[in-house]
C-alpha cells in the first residue's frame, strides 16, 4: 500500500529502489512514471514527478565494461569500427545504453549496447516471477492460462535481447513506412550491429516532455502521426510494436516523428488480425453489434458474464473512434486502466466462464495504458476515426 499524503516519500523510496534495477522492474517501473491509473489519483503527478527520470534513463555500465563487449560482439578494435565514439552515454535503459559516435565516412550514428550481464539479470528475474506465476496458477481458474502468459511474455522480453532481431524489424517498418514523410525509422548498420550491439543513424531533435509545450495545433499534428504509425503497422501489416514508451520518440519541427526501439514487436495471427480490422471498422461506424461480434471472434470468447465484460471493456477502449474528434485525456486513461478491475474478479473466480487469453495479443493492453496516456500528454482533440478510415482503404 501506497503512504498517505501526496506520496512523495512513497515514490521517492520506489524511485530509489527501481533506479538502481535493470530488466523487468526497470520496465515496470518506467510504465508507472506516465501510465494513468496505477496509482491513486491524489499521489499521480506527485509519482510521476519523481520518477519520471526513469522514462529518460537508468544507471549505466561503466565504459571499461562496455567497450570489450563491443569489440567482441563486431570482432573489432573499437578505432576500426568507429572513427570516433563518445565514452559518456547519451542514454541509457533497462537493456542498453546508448553512445554517440561517428563512423569512417563521417556518418553520426547511435550505437546501442547492452548492459555487461542484463541477460543472466533478466533470466532471474524471469525464474523468479516463473516461480511465482506456477504458486498463483493454483488459485486461479485454469481456464486463465498462467503458465502461457508469463512464457508469451518471457519471450518477449528473450527477444528484447536479440539486437539481430530488433534490426530486422526496425528495416522492416522502415521500408513500409519509406512514403510517409512524417514518419522516420533511423537507418541500421548492419556492418557495425551484432546480437548485443545495435548501430543506426544519429537523429537529433525534440524529446517527449518538449513536444507536449508546444502549441496545440503542433501537438494534435503529432498525435495524428503517432495514431498512424501504430495503427496502420497493425491494420495492414500485422504488426505490434508493444513499447509505446515516451523515450522513443523524437519530434521534428516540421511535423515529423522519428521512432526509436523495435525491441519489442509482435505479428498479429491471422484470425486477430481480421478480428482488429473489423473492430476498428465497426467501432468508426457505431456499429457496436458488429464490433462485439468480431471482439468475440478474436479473444476465442464464449457467451456468458466474463464475455459480456470483456467486450464492454473493448468497446469503451475504442470510444475514440467512436466519437470524432475525440480528446483522449488522462481521466479517459485512468478509467481505461481502472476499468480492468471489472475482469480481474473472472480471473479469481473457480466458477468464471473466463476464457484463455489467445497467444500473441497478451501485451496489447500496452496500447490501452501506454500509447494512450502518450496521448493523453498531448492533449488535443483528434478526428482519429477519419485517420482510420484512410488505413481501412488500404485492405478492406
Amino acid at each position: 500500500m501506497l503512504g498517505g499524503g501526496d506520496g512523495t516519500a512513497a515514490a521517492e523510496q520506489a524511485l530509489d529502489l527501481l533506479g538502481n534495477l535493470r530488466g523487468l522492474a526497470a520496465k515496470v517501473g518506467q510504465m508507472a512514471s506516465y501510465v494513468d491509473g496505477l496509482v491513486p489519483d491524489e499521489q499521480r503527478e506527485t509519482y510521476e514527478r519523481v520518477l519520471s527520470g526513469l522514462r529518460t534513463g537508468t544507471p549505466s555500465s561503466p565504459f571499461s565494461k562496455v567497450k570489450p563487449v563491443i569489440e567482441s560482439e563486431l570482432g573489432l578494435s573499437l578505432e576500426r569500427a568507429f572513427a570516433e565514439f563518445e565514452a559518456e552515454p547519451m542514454a541509457s535503459a533497462s537493456i542498453g545504453q546508448v553512445h554517440r559516435a561517428r563512423l569512417h565516412d563521417s556518418t553520426e550514428v547511435a550505437v546501442k549496447v547492452q548492459h555487461p550481464g542484463i541477460e543472466a539479470a533478466i533470466e532471474t528475474d524471469l525464474s523468479s516471477a516463473g516461480t511465482l506465476v506456477g504458486f498463483a496458477s493454483r488459485m486461479v481458474p485454469s481456464a486463465l492460462n498462467a503458465r502461457d502468459i508469463h512464457d508469451e511474455i518471457a519471450q518477449a522480453f528473450r527477444d528484447e535481447l536479440d539486437y539481430r532481431l530488433e534490426a530486422e524489424r526496425q528495416a522492416q517498418f522502415a521500408q513500409f513506412f519509406a512514403d510517409d514523410p512524417h514518419i522516420h525509422i533511423p537507418r541500421v548498420f548492419a556492418a557495425q550491429s551484432s546480437r548485443r550491439v545495435l548501430t543506426s543513424e544519429l537523429v537529433r531533435g525534440l524529446d517527449f516532455e518538449a513536444a507536449t509545450q508546444l502549441p496545440e495545433d503542433k501537438r494534435r499534428a503529432y498525435a495524428q502521426v503517432l495514431w498512424r504509425f501504430v495503427f496502420q503497422a497493425i491494420l495492414v501489416e500485422g504488426l505490434f510494436n508493444a513499447d509505446p514508451h515516451p523515450g522513443n520518440y523524437i519530434f521534428h519541427a516540421d511535423g515529423r516523428i522519428t521512432f526509436l526501439d523495435f525491441g519489442c514487436v509482435q505479428r498479429l495471427e491471422p484470425v486477430m488480425l481480421g478480428a482488429a480490422r473489423e473492430m476498428h471498422a465497426s467501432a468508426v461506424h457505431g456499429n457496436q453489434a458488429r464490433f462485439r461480434q468480431a471482439a468475440a471472434r478474436g479473444c476465442r470468447t464464449k457467451p456468458g458474464p466474463y464475455e459480456t465484460d470483456l467486450l464492454d471493456y473493448l468497446w469503451y477502449c475504442y470510444a475514440p473512434l467512436r466519437s470524432a474528434p475525440f480528446q483522449i485525456d488522462r481521466t479517459y486513461v485512468a478509467d481505461v486502466v481502472r476499468s480492468t478491475q471489472t475482469l480481474k474478479k473472472h480471473m479469481l473466480s473457480k466458477r468464471s466462464n473466463l476464457t484463455p487469453i489467445p497467444g500473441g495479443i497478451v501485451l496489447t493492453n500496452r496500447l490501452q495504458f501506454g500509447f494512450y496516456s502518450v496521448l493523453a500528454r498531448l492533449d488535443v482533440s483528434v478526428d482519429y476515426a477519419a485517420i482510420d478510415r484512410e488505413i481501412l482503404a488500404l485492405v478492406l
